[in-house]
């Protein structure tokens, strides 16, 4: 029997395309990206009435793709084009280019793996190129995982740390492969299952190895088994729903990002929340995330 639960707007604001929110232990922060915003922010989850109030923000030139975090608390974060170091005095260093200046693509979707190596994907605005990227960030080295995407979205591990779940949105599948979490190697990928309504957007994994998947167009969160079958479903009072992870000291509140992006003024009438976070508690407990290593290898 499929469960059913309802998401609630947490606060914190509004954004025009919320995305990639990451939980933040050490400093029990909550941290996520408004891609066409051009920032990244901060804020404090008050677990007791599960509402997030925003603490800071970092703004940029251009779009802020996805973020991660060092057990320093110092931050990782892909710009439109490049991986940027952001120091705790708030120095920005880049790292690495992944695409070339100029580009009409983009970063898009970004995690860390077990072993705190950072991967993030491309896209292609227009939907149409097929050569899209996932790479993986080993210090200051670039691997490229895949190099056929057309909008590479959401990562995650099981709790192993020996399998990489993603997700190719236009394609609608999941995708899974071994992946050795001593040195990144992954084998060849194979589909695991495919979402056809709605596109497959940001996930993350449960305490239990199951995946909880972000459903743009759709406003719902849905929780599959690693080969798809549906045990959950989470309704989100706005339609483009981006991107979750489990959040809070014990990991059991379920924050969602959403976007105004793509709405028209009717849309956002009938759905106001939009662009809000949300959160919900969903019976069950994330898994937690890795800290990003800068140097991966020590």
């Amino acid at each position: 029997m499929t469960r059913s639960f309802i998401a609630r707007p947490a606060g914190a604001g509004a954004y025009t395309l919320g995305e990639g929110p990451v939980w933040d232990p050490d400093r029990q922060r909550l941290l996520w990206v408004d891609i066409e915003g051009h920032a990244v922010h901060q804020g404090e989850l008050h677990t007791d009435t599960a509402t997030i109030i925003r603490t800071g923000s970092w703004r940029f030139d251009a779009e802020a793709a996805a973020v991660a975090v060092a057990a320093s608390g110092e931050l990782l974060v892909a710009e439109r084009e490049t991986l940027t170091w952001i120091g705790l005095d708030g120095t920005r260093t880049e790292l690495a280019r992944v695409l070339a200046p100029g580009s009409p693509n983009r970063l898009n979707d970004g995690a860390v793996d077990p072993a705190g190596r950072f991967l993030v994907g491309t896209l292609d605005p227009a939907h149409r190129s097929g050569t899209e990227v996932l790479v993986r960030l080993d210090s200051d080295q670039l691997t490229t995982i895949d190099s056929d995407l057309i909008l590479s979205n959401g990562l995650a591990w099981n709790p192993a740390g020996d399998r990489l779940y993603s997700i190719d949105t236009i394609r609608g599948v999941v995708r899974i492969r071994d992946y050795d979490p001593t040195t990144g190697v992954t084998s060849r990928r194979r589909e695991a299952f495919a979402i056809t309504d709605g596109y497959a957007d940001g996930m993350c994994t449960d305490a239990d190895g199951n995946l909880w998947i972000a459903i743009w167009g759709r406003g719902r969160v849905e929780c599959r088994t690693p080969d798809g079958r549906l045990l959950a479903t989470v309704t989100v009072d706005a339609p483009h729903t981006s991107s979750v992870t489990f959040a809070g000291p014990d990991l059991d509140v379920l924050v969602i990002t959403t976007a105004t992006a793509e709405l028209s003024r009717d849309d956002i009438a009938r759905h106001p929340d939009s662009g809000q976070l949300f959160t919900a508690r969903v019976d069950t407990v994330g898994l937690p995330t890795a800290y990003w290593n800068p140097n991966p290898a020590l």
